[in-house]
């Protein structure tokens, strides 16, 4: 029999190309590895559902086999949201304290962050994060948490990240229809950075470039809180694409080109290699022979053209020179050879591959870029909670205290 779902965390990760599903168990109040599934995506495109019938299907299927392989029943999970529509705005804003000096309580910080969120979006839009940088007391600014300080105004400096709510809900419908309850959203490049990075990297100022199929999604974190987001209209799909129609093979002839032998530094691959490429011009079971860096030529505009992108993002965002700690670059593809190497370039920063951190249990194919959202997501989603449960419980005592002092 299937154990309940009591002590266990699932999270769904839809993308353009693969529907995962991750299940993670709750021990002694750590995460560790339970099953995990992968399906191939149907309905969707360009990182939004575009079929609800097909898309629902996969998403029935990924969690059908994550039960199956957890042993557990899964009721509830939490959904990453992505695509080239997703935005961040920063605001400030914050409330008077009274005329005289008082403690600060939750509730003000609550109070501070609704006045703080009062700003223009987009019809379309949705409040996807609302996301405290810190906090000024009688403009006494770096302040983490202010409950419990005195003083008489109270502001926050709030990052705000916002989804179309038609993708947001479309992702909840087909998820409701497989028979998961939708508990949580998070914006794909926050939950990756919850598994590629240090704290040291948090604090000096970092980003986390996640490159999907169909879409890039950006986070930057600086003094340990995220100061700008951002989605890019490229992804890993765009160079298969590019190889496609250049070289006129299918899509399956041109991923396999991409992965074999890729490289968006023509100059790192010798003049004289060749190799074998099976194109229906060639005839059935043919090969026509074509320069290895006749590929990376294909390739590189486009790893340029991703990065000029992610310059101009960072800029805009008042952020290019606040990355002490580099460009980490996640997702599958960020595995195309030279792509680091193009986010040294064009930032001026270094810049390396990040691997999610390995979980209890999990298997070791998982520690790979490809997996850093799914599995980011299951420890954002622990982290949360055990900090909604350590906040009740704290509340909880100073309700008993309060109840026990009218006595």
């Amino acid at each position: 029999m299937p154990e309940r779902e009591q002590k266990h965390i699932a999270v769904l990760d839809a993308g353009s190309a693969n529907v995962r599903v991750l299940c993670g168990e709750i021990s002694d109040g750590a995460i560790r590895y339970r099953g995990h599934s992968v399906a191939h995506a149907r309905g969707m495109r360009r990182s939004i559902i575009a079929d609800l019938g097909p898309a629902t299907e996969s998403f029935d299927g990924a969690f059908q086999a994550v039960e199956e392989a957890a042993d557990t029943q899964v009721a509830s999970a939490t959904v990453g949201i992505g695509g080239s529509r997703v935005r961040g705005v920063t605001s400030r804003g914050g409330i008077l304290l009274g005329s005289r000096m008082r403690e600060i309580t939750r509730d003000d910080v609550r109070a501070a962050v609704e006045r703080a969120r009062e700003v223009h979006l987009p019809p379309e839009y949705r409040v996807l994060h609302l996301l405290p940088q810190d906090f000024l007391v009688d403009d006494q600014d770096g302040i983490l948490d202010p409950v419990g300080m005195v003083g008489s105004t109270l502001e926050v400096n709030l990052h705000i990240v916002m989804a179309p709510a038609s993708t947001m809900q479309n992702v909840v419908t087909c998820a409701n229809k497989a028979g998961i309850e939708v508990s949580d959203t998070i914006f794909e490049a926050i939950a990756a950075a919850e598994a590629v990075l240090t704290s040291d990297e948090r604090e000096l100022g970092v980003c986390v470039l996640d490159i999907g199929a169909a879409s890039t999604e950006v986070a930057v974190l600086f003094e340990g809180a995220v100061v700008h987001t951002d989605s890019l209209p490229i992804g890993g799909a765009h160079f298969t694409n590019d190889l496609a129609v250049v070289l006129r093979v299918p899509l399956p002839e041109a991923e396999r080109l991409k992965l074999q032998y890729g490289h968006t530094i023509v100059t790192a691959i010798p003049q004289l290699n060749e190799i074998m490429v099976q194109a229906p011009d060639a005839g059935a079971g043919q090969y026509r022979q074509v320069p290895q860096r006749h590929v990376c030529e294909i390739l590189e505009p486009r790893a340029r053209e991703l990065f000029q992108m992610l310059r101009n993002s960072l800029r805009q965002g008042g952020v290019l020179e606040a990355m002490g700690s580099g460009c980490i670059l996640t997702g599958g593809g960020a595995k195309l050879p030279g792509m680091a190497e193009h986010a040294e370039n064009m930032l001026r920063t270094s810049a390396r591959i990040g691997l999610p951190v390995p979980l209890s249990r999990m298997p070791d194919d998982l520690i790979d870029p490809e997996y850093s959202t799914l599995i980011g997501l299951l420890l954002y989603t622990h982290r949360v909670r055990e900090q909604r449960a350590a906040d009740e419980i704290g509340m909880g005592a100073r309700l008993r205290a309060i109840f026990a002092g009218s006595i």
